[in-house]
């Protein structure tokens, strides 16, 4: 049996420790965007130049915790997976770190990502309505009952056995990405398309090639967003809800909400074809549909894009919007966040292949999102029993043996 005790948060857990940072030198740099609620590990993207800004500081092993609405409540908390000895990043994180010999550390991150520390922390929350943030004392005088240490690390082994699997299976993901953009630079970026030695070139293109306004090929649709006040339009939905925030340069395989027929009835949210692609009208942010089996629904923020033709070419525009972001966000406006409006996307020029060649292109891509979908779902499935052990694990209904 177990020791469990009841203890306040901070007894066995550091809020915000000290970490020095040398100004003037570069330190690995992480913000909150780069926290996903789908991995348990963040790792940097990018260094910076420690200058003395205001940040948060943290350690390799500490788990970083969002403190503001809504990134709490989308559960944007991960461990920190960094090479060196200290780092820095968004001033809107908390810093768990377990205490020696009373925690351990990838405890520390399962306990802090579960409802018994997630939720009254988000009950806690002060401030301005969109800007909340939940309250460092009150977070650090939680009473939990609490494992003894060696407890807490079968409770640690047992998760972790999930998560591992998972990323295990996130790095396969990565590298399906990298050969499926690969084959699309190989094919359209290098034109060393099936049968490239004979084609003819027209005007910079292969012959059958085009270049045209987007609107020629796809049509293009928003959505909207039903009354939160009818709580019944979610109860039971069957339609997945794409908001702009599922949509992160990804397959996506389900939606965190779903509408009911009476939702669309009385809002301005329209049933879209399955199998389509989205694009975040803020930020640019590139998702792959493809894989929804049924009709779909989104958000006003969303734009979704459908072939008027007679066969799919959801892979190749996938990667063509991908490839042209940059553009996108330079013709995008809007002061704090940049937009895209209906108008301008259908503007947006394309460059488009012939049929044939947009056709064996999708026929030999749709392999590897099959198995990205694949794995999407194996993954989907660990999360949901590690996500159903946790709470029995932290609260003792589920002993472990130690």
């Amino acid at each position: 049996m177990s020791k469990r005790e009841e203890k306040r948060l901070a007894d066995i857990i550091d809020v915000n420790p000290p970490v020095k940072l040398k100004k003037g030198k570069s330190y690995p740099f992480i913000d909150i965007d780069k926290v996903s609620p789908t991995h348990r590990s963040v790792t940097n993207d990018e260094v910076r130049v420690y200058d003395g800004q205001s940040s948060s500081k943290f350690c390799d092993g500490d788990t970083v915790f969002s403190r503001i609405t809504p990134c709490l409540e989308n559960r944007k908390i991960a461990k920190v997976a960094i090479d060196g000895d200290a780092a820095f990043g968004s001033t809107e994180f908390y810093v768990f770190r377990a205490k020696k010999e009373k925690a351990d550390a990838r405890f520390t991150y399962y306990l802090t990502s579960s409802d018994a520390v997630v939720l009254p922390a988000i009950n806690s929350m002060t401030g301005a309505s969109g800007r909340q943030r939940a309250d460092k004392r009150f977070i650090q005088r939680l009473k939990l009952n609490l494992p003894d240490l060696h407890t807490q690390e079968r409770i640690a082994d047992i998760l972790s056995t999930y998560d591992d699997l998972i990323e295990a299976n996130n790095r396969r993901i990565e590298l399906l990405e990298q050969t499926a953009q690969e084959l699309y630079k190989e094919w359209f970026v290098r034109f060393r398309f099936p049968g490239y030695e004979n084609a003819k070139i027209e005007n910079g293109l292969p012959e059958g090639w085009e270049r045209n306004k987007i609107q020629k090929y796809y049509r293009t649709c928003s959505g909207g967003t039903p009354s939160r006040s009818k709580p019944e339009y979610f109860e039971n939905g069957i339609y997945p809800w794409v908001k702009t925030g599922e949509i992160d340069d990804c397959v996506i395989i389900d939606t965190e909400e779903h509408i009911t027929k009476e939702a669309i009835n009385h809002s301005s949210v329209k049933i879209l074809p399955a199998k389509s692609v989205a694009m975040a009208m803020y930020g640019v942010n590139i998702g792959l549909l493809a894989y929804f089996d049924s009709e779909m629904t989104c958000n006003q923020a969303c734009c979704v894009f459908s072939d008027k033709r007679n066969f799919s070419s959801k892979h190749y525009l996938y990667h063509y919007l991908k490839s042209i972001r940059e553009y996108l966000l330079l013709i995008s406006f809007g002061a704090a966040q940049q937009n895209l409006s209906q108008d301008l996307i259908k503007k947006i020029r394309i460059t488009m292949p012939s049929d044939d060649v947009v056709t064996a292109f999708e026929n030999q891509i749709d392999d590897i999102y099959n198995n990205i979908k694949m794995l999407l779902m194996k993954n989907k499935n660990l999360a949901a029993q590690r996500d159903m052990l946790l709470p029995r694990l932290m609260s003792g209904k589920l002993e472990v043996k130690v």
